[in-house]
């Protein structure tokens, strides 16, 4: 199966199965690029948050016309947070970015129980690295893109490219089918 890819400068589709990296700058303003990934050609989606909470979230799909119908969110910073928070209604919750085998958890159940065309995005492979470590994080990252693969759903992972090692970032790259690349300006690069 292939699903459009509504992102300037990268392929028009890709399969199902492939996981893109978007190496940015930590101010990069990535929410146009996610938003676009997300509403374009997708029956469901699941967002990863492990750097705003559910609310945030809820925010900017609504400010990017995002269908909301459509969305699952996983609020990975509410609890740590201290803000008392039950599952339901499309938002589920781990203990803290750092959980990474509950993130993980989560996201197959997801594309275990939801049909069509799935997306996912993970914002950010560079706070769960943050709250776990670099290794754990990567891990993490392969599992997910294996559950991709398994369910023929794509993802999109977010990485601040200035916040890491250029060996990790490059690290990460190699893991990746896709790479797009937002520079400080804007401009938009990618890499298949």
């Amino acid at each position: 199966m292939d699903y459009a890819l509504a992102v300037e400068d990268t392929p028009e589709t890709i399969a199902g199965g492939t996981g893109v990296l978007l190496v940015h700058p930590s101010t990069g303003e990535t929410d146009r690029i996610d938003t676009d990934f997300l509403k374009t050609d997708t029956d469901h989606f699941l967002v990863v948050s492990t750097r705003t909470t559910a609310r945030e979230v809820e925010q900017k799909l609504e400010h990017y016309d995002v269908d909301r119908e459509k969305a699952t969110i996983l609020d990975a910073l509410s609890i740590e947070r201290g803000y008392s928070r039950r599952s339901g209604e499309g938002v589920h919750y781990v203990s803290s970015p750092d959980d990474l085998e509950g993130i993980v958890e989560t996201v197959g159940e997801f594309l275990d129980t939801h049909s069509g065309k799935l997306r996912v995005s993970v914002d950010s492979v560079t706070e769960m690295a943050y709250y776990a470590d670099e290794e754990r994080a990567r891990e993490a990252v392969a599992a997910l893109l294996d559950l991709l693969e398994t369910h023929d759903a794509v993802g999109l992972f977010h990485l601040a490219e200035e916040v890491h090692d250029e060996s990790v970032v490059e690290d990460y790259r190699e893991l990746f089918d896709g790479v797009i690349s937002l520079d400080i300006d804007g401009e938009v690069r990618g890499t298949f």
